[in-house]
């Protein structure tokens, strides 16, 4: 899995929040534990593989917000049952 970090210029509320994860879901239907934070400026979702950051950015900016930058990680699920 992926970890991708978005971040992302004028989300002002709850429900800009949603919009984003809305946007985000429509564009990659595979993503997993999608989330948003106005406070953050960022956006956060969980890929199995296949990014492409110019889709993302161009989602985003369609939707009238503004795409500043993302990033990659690998993600490895943590709690009692993922430690290693």
């Amino acid at each position: 899995m992926i970890k991708i970090t978005a971040k992302i210029d004028g989300m002002m509320c709850g429900m800009c929040e949603a919009h984003i994860c809305d946007t985000i879901r429509k564009t990659f239907p595979d993503a997993k534990k999608v989330s948003a934070s106005k406070s953050k400026n960022e956006a956060v979702f969980l890929l199995e593989d296949g990014f492409n950051a110019e889709t993302l950015e161009k989602a985003i900016a369609d939707t009238g917000y503004t795409f500043v930058s993302c990033s990659s990680e690998p993600y490895e699920k943590r709690g009692f049952f993922g430690r290693k």
